[in-house]
Formats: C-alpha cells, structure tokens, sequence
C-alpha cells in the first residue's frame, strides 16, 4: 500500500469522510464518489503527504470542481444533441398525434413513467418483464404505467377509454 499506513488511511476515513463528502456536496451531485477517488489517490501515493487531511481537502475539491465542469459540459453537448436529434417517432399519414408533440409529452414525464411506458407499449414487455428489468414489483411497475398514462392523457385532454388494463399482458 505505498508510502500511507492503512492504519492511518481508516482514521482520515472515520475522522473526514463525512466532513470531505459535505465539503465536496457543494460542487458536484456525486461527492462520495469523489471522496472515494481522493482516498484511492492518497492510497496511490509514492509517499504520505506531509498534511494528509490538508492533502485530502485539496484534491477533493480538485475533483469536485472538475466533475462540476464536466457535468456542465456533457448538458450542453446533450442540450445541443436534442434540439438537432431526430424524433423518438416517425410520423405517419394521418396521425391525429405528430411525433413531436409525442416526444416532448413524453420527455414531460418523470423517469420511471416514461421508462415504463416507452417498455410497455412499444417494447411490448409484459409487466412482469418491466419489473424484473428495473429492479421494481410488478404493482410498482403498473402504478407508474398508470400514472404516466393519466398524465399523457390529462395533457392531450383525451378521456379515459373504458376497458380494463390487465396485469399479464
């Protein structure tokens, strides 16, 4: 383990990493992941820093501001990336529903309902396939079907039709 004692490296862990994860939240949405890194550094290193716990703050923020920049990047590229990309549909003739509305009332929607709709009706997976694919029950998997199909519904003002949904299809 280079020049740091393990003995040395599980105090700075009980004594700073919750203080370091804190100081990292700041900047980037991910700072265990940050403070992670930095221990793996400071375990990396040649030789112990003359002030490890100064040391560790350093390079903490180091990384921190660095994901922040990167997380900046990567929105814009994806922001610029969506407003050229192509539509999630190709419209059809006739189509009472063009392709962008679909795709921005889609977008609208959170996560976990676009996922299980986009799965359902043009993935054609059953529920059950849904759940085991996101880690979900099956009854998680039809409320959020349910509640996002409400949404698109309430959205485009189109009433409820009158059949019953079933579970295994």
């Amino acid at each position: 383990m280079g020049g740091i004692r393990a003995e040395t490296v599980t105090r700075l862990w009980d004594e700073h990493g919750p203080a370091l994860t804190l100081y990292a939240r700041q900047w980037c949405v991910a700072p265990e992941d940050v403070v992670q890194e930095a221990f793996l550094l400071l375990v990396r290193q040649p030789a112990a820093p003359e002030n490890p716990v100064g040391w560790m703050y350093r390079v903490v923020r180091n990384r921190a501001l660095k994901t922040l920049r990167s997380s900046g990047r990567k929105t814009r590229h994806e922001a610029v990336a969506a407003r050229r990309g192509k539509l999630w549909f190709k419209p059809a003739a006739g189509d009472r529903l063009d392709a962008a509305t679909a795709t921005e009332l889609l977008e609208g929607l959170p996560l976990h309902q676009r996922e299980v709709i986009v799965a359902r009706l043009w993935g054609g997976l059953t529920f059950e396939e849904i759940a085991e694919l996101s880690e979900l029950s099956v009854s998680a998997v039809f409320r959020n079907y349910h509640r996002g199909l409400a949404t698109l519904r309430e959205r485009l003002g189109v009433s409820c039709p009158k059949r019953k949904i079933s579970l295994k299809n």
